[in-house]
């Protein structure tokens, strides 16, 4: 049975519109920082009021964009994970110079701080999208849902190849599956893995709908051809070198 212009037209469209929710029209220039927090025992809910409170809006005052806030689902480690962006790595060292400058973020702090410090420890990555990620910016879901952190490291020489594969084959397959893609980025310097890393973020209904998700993907012939021909000389990934958290958004996080 042939296919009628009429229908031919609306085909088109929808693979259009598949297409511009997978990739951006241009590669997103932008500096991004992946940012860890470790509270002080006892101090995470006082660490989220000072963000909640103050710091979410300084940081705007001063051209930093927030993203995305959240806590892994299971914290043992008092976490606060949370994604920045700038325009330039050059304009984050401006904007952070004058972060800490403020008298409005140094009164904040030293009130927040009267009883100790808030953060043990801070761990910060340096990131560039990768040119299949979709446009990252802060957004809601229709319903509540779940956010999953994943970091990979490439074995020697493949992290080219695992990105031609997630741009070739794996982003369409995880929509195919109803998982959102938040965005795909490497690090930008070479101590915090630029030449062996790929971090990125997905949204789930749930950990559950996760796990299904994740299921019928690996189970789909499609990707069991692109992951047998893409490994033909060995796996793209170290061993154990698949990392996952899931984590929740907090309630004063842009992205939820």
């Amino acid at each position: 049975m042939g296919v009628n212009t009429g229908d031919m037209k609306k085909i088109v469209l929808l693979f259009s519109l598949m297409a511009s929710t997978i990739f951006p029209a241009e590669k997103d220039a932008r500096c991004f920082e992946l940012r860890v927090y470790y509270a002080a025992a006892g101090k995470l809910n006082d660490l989220h009021a000072r963000f909640r409170n103050h710091t979410l809006k300084i940081f705007q005052n001063h051209g930093i964009a927030n993203i995305g806030y959240w806590v892994p689902m299971e914290n043992s480690d008092n976490k606060l994970i949370y994604l920045l962006a700038y325009p330039s790595r050059e304009a984050r060292e401006r904007s952070w110079k004058e972060f800490f400058a403020d008298p409005e973020w140094q009164a904040a702090q030293k009130a927040s701080e009267a009883n100790g410090k808030l953060v043990a420890k801070v761990e910060s990555t340096f990131l560039a999208a990768t040119d299949y990620s979709p446009e990252v910016k802060p957004g809601r879901g229709a319903a509540q849902r779940v956010f999953e952190l994943r970091i990979y490291t490439a074995a020697e020489g493949k992290l080219d190849a695992l990105n031609a594969r997630f741009r070739n084959h794996t982003v369409g397959l995880f929509a195919t599956h109803g998982m959102t893609q938040f965005g795909y980025w490497t690090p930008t310097d070479k101590k915090q893995g630029a030449d062996n890393t790929l971090i990125y973020i997905l949204s789930h209904q749930s950990k559950e709908a996760a796990a299904k998700s994740f299921d019928t993907f690996r189970a789909n012939p499609e990707w069991i051809k692109v992951k047998a021909e893409s490994e033909k000389d060995g796996s793209l990934t170290i061993k154990d070198g698949v990392k996952s958290v899931f984590m929740a958004p907090t309630d004063y996080s842009p992205t939820k």
